[in-house]
């Protein structure tokens, strides 16, 4: 299944990686590489394990910091940002972790209460809960809302984690390997997930992954990082109509093995 076709706005770039290189002792992982997420886009980012995708998500949070080059997130430098300016800039990126990150001594409910709370002090009992309950809605599971996380399958958690994140209404979605760990059933409700998300909330997407199935069904425009270099981008046909021995394997491994 592939992607249907969104409003994208290419005049209006959301995030811009310009010439950066980040290396950990001599092991390269990105080499001087230049990317831009455009306004209401989801871009998937391919490679193999170990290649440098979470590194990238990471130095556009701000967690890592480049070696070379400059990254602007929604008009800020992030490397040049001090802990004030990445805390205000973070609560307009959504993280979606690869393990969902749900506090496991907490009720869902409470779990999605714990980002609103502390970012937005303000708030009723009534929006609190209004906010929690539209998330859940939102995602297909206000029925979990008194559960524990140890209650809930692995994709109705990477569900929840999806909708603590969409709680703060950032305007960047990172996913971080959705569908990793799940069955190709629950892999298509995920993904399903990421495009309502896109177009419910409006956000710009970058999702991580090495699952091509995943690739196919979100992914506006696609990125290969190979070598620690973006060497192909375009449509996913565009990706894999290659002789490339370094691509057809990727291939392979997830369509024919």
């Amino acid at each position: 299944m592939e992607k249907s076709n969104v409003n994208i706005d290419r005049t209006d770039v959301v995030i811009n990686v310009d010439a950066v290189s980040k290396s950990f002792g001599d092991l390269h992982v990105l080499r001087d590489v230049d990317l831009k997420l455009y306004n209401g886009e989801n871009l998937v980012v391919l490679g193999r394990s170990g290649t440098g995708k979470s590194v990238l998500i990471k130095l556009i949070s701000g967690l890592l910091t480049p070696d070379d080059g400059n990254i602007n997130v929604l008009g800020e430098i992030v490397n040049m940002l001090d802990e004030r300016g990445l805390r205000q800039l973070r609560q307009r990126i959504g993280f979606s972790f690869q393990n969902s990150a749900l506090y496991d001594s907490m009720t869902v409910r409470e779990n999605l209460e714990f980002p609103l709370v502390r970012n937005k002090r303000n708030l009723t009992r009534k929006e609190i809960n209004s906010e929690v309950e539209e998330v859940l809605d939102g995602v297909g599971l206000l029925q979990t809302l008194n559960q524990m996380p140890s209650e809930l399958s692995g994709g109705q958690r990477k569900r929840i984690g999806i909708a603590r994140t969409l709680i703060l209404r950032p305007d960047i979605m990172l996913y971080d390997e959705p569908t990793a760990g799940l069955d190709p059933i629950t892999c298509l409700d995920v993904n399903t997930l990421i495009n309502e998300v896109q177009e419910r909330y409006h956000t710009s997407s970058i999702i991580i992954t090495h699952d091509l199935s995943c690739a196919k069904m979100v992914g506006d425009r696609m990125v290969m990082l190979l070598d620690g270099k973006f060497e192909r981008q375009g449509t996913f046909k565009e990706i894999f109509d290659t002789d490339d021995e370094r691509v057809k394997p990727f291939y392979d491994y997830n369509f024919i093995v």
